[in-house]
């Protein structure tokens, strides 16, 4: 890959051209990931054939590196505008596709109805406490209000639900 001395005419048929592609594989492979080696070459034999269109380039291998180096950084600077770095990819590891089968559903269900039987089995005043903190999302105060007692009871209501489910559902 010597620079010739003479103005070369950009030709990207030229098998001359394609002899570059080693050591433009050679360069983005020590600074980018093997998935982007690729599309970055192409986006240099891109970029040379806007340029190119007939005008002469002395020291096409200087030229090409030189294109190389503006295509990283403009990678570069594509991935931070883009927030690359925190993306994750859609992998099914994250995201698996068996989750909604019938037997992860039944299995559900079963889960669901043991639980619903725990709360079921509190003592009433309790088993209002929680439900209306848990699943209605009402504060202690309100509660408190809405029952007439204090807010330590509410607190203590809660606790002994908690406990109690603890106990009977166990530590999962």
């Amino acid at each position: 890959m010597s620079a010739p001395t003479e103005f070369v005419a950009l030709d990207l048929e030229d098998a001359a051209i394609e002899a570059y592609v080693p050591g433009l594989r050679r360069y983005f492979s020590k600074r980018v990931p093997a998935g982007d080696i690729d599309d970055l070459v192409q986006e240099v034999f891109l970029r040379m054939k806007v340029h190119g269109a007939g005008s002469p380039i002395e020291h096409l291998d200087r030229y090409l590196f030189t294109i190389a180096a503006s295509v990283l950084s403009d990678q570069a600077r594509r991935r931070v505008v883009r927030h690359a770095a925190v993306h994750e990819s859609l992998e099914e590891i994250h995201h698996p596709v068996e989750g909604l089968t019938p037997e992860h559903v039944l299995l559900d269900r079963e889960a669901l109805e043991v639980v619903v039987a725990a709360i079921a089995d509190l003592p009433a005043r309790t088993r209002d406490v929680f439900v209306l903190h848990r699943f209605e999302e009402m504060t202690c105060g309100n509660i408190a209000t809405l029952l007439g007692i204090s807010v330590s009871a509410v607190e203590k209501h809660i606790m002994k639900a908690m406990r109690f489910l603890h106990g009977r559902l166990g530590a999962d």
